[in-house]
């Protein structure tokens, strides 16, 4: 692989790890409500979900998933769920905004597991690396380090694109008092939850 090919392809990764979707949602609630630092756990869960979805696009899985609507149908009906799931969640038990008033015990490894199940029922996502991947590929040439180097440049942008928009949360929020006691903040939080679950059940196959 060149390196025009490989910067191409972060460009395109970048910007795609730099919009917004259910991922970043997620890492700025709880960046908002326990902190940068235990936030970092749901960004290593959804890398994690990231990558075992570049790997099964790497071995062919994803298109089998693309070629079913059965499969496809469940992914998007489990994802829709979830995301609902976490805004009724979120909704309800609101979000502490301040550092200072943070729960000083939270249960890291459900952090790390909403990340992971974010990512994996995200067909998007899925599209995404079942489309991208191939046009960077140089069939003539050794397929893994290929691979291996789109896989690691894609979790490297969205580590970035994460840690940024977790850090950009809680400095933002922090700062205004009226903000981090408006009953608001966490229905905002919850409704788009719940919008984007919405959106990503009426997501068509194509």
């Amino acid at each position: 692989m060149t390196f025009e090919t490989w910067l191409a392809f972060l460009s395109i990764a970048f910007i795609a790890a730099l919009s917004p979707g259910p991922a970043i949602l997620l890492v700025m609630t709880h960046s908002l409500r326990s902190g940068l630092k235990k936030a970092v756990f749901t960004i290593l869960g959804n890398v994690t979900g990231l990558f075992l979805m570049s790997s099964f696009s790497v071995l062919g899985l994803s298109a089998l998933v693309l070629s079913s609507a059965t499969a496809f149908l469940v992914i998007k009906v489990l994802g829709a769920c979830y995301l609902f799931y976490l805004g009724i969640k979120t909704w309800r038990n609101g979000m502490a905004i301040s550092l200072d008033d943070a729960p000083k015990t939270v249960n890291t490894k459900s952090y790390y597991l909403q990340g992971v199940l974010v990512a994996l029922t995200n067909p998007k996502a899925i599209v995404f690396t079942t489309a991208l991947f191939p046009q960077f590929i140089n069939i003539n040439e050794a397929l893994l380090p290929q691979f291996s180097l789109l896989v690691v440049t894609l979790m490297c942008c969205s580590i970035t694109c994460l840690c940024g928009y977790g850090y950009w949360g809680v400095k933002a929020f922090t700062r205004s008092k009226r903000l981090a006691n408006s009953k608001w903040l966490p229905r905002t939080f919850g409704g788009t939850f719940m919008g984007v679950g919405v959106m990503l059940a009426l997501t068509a196959q194509r």
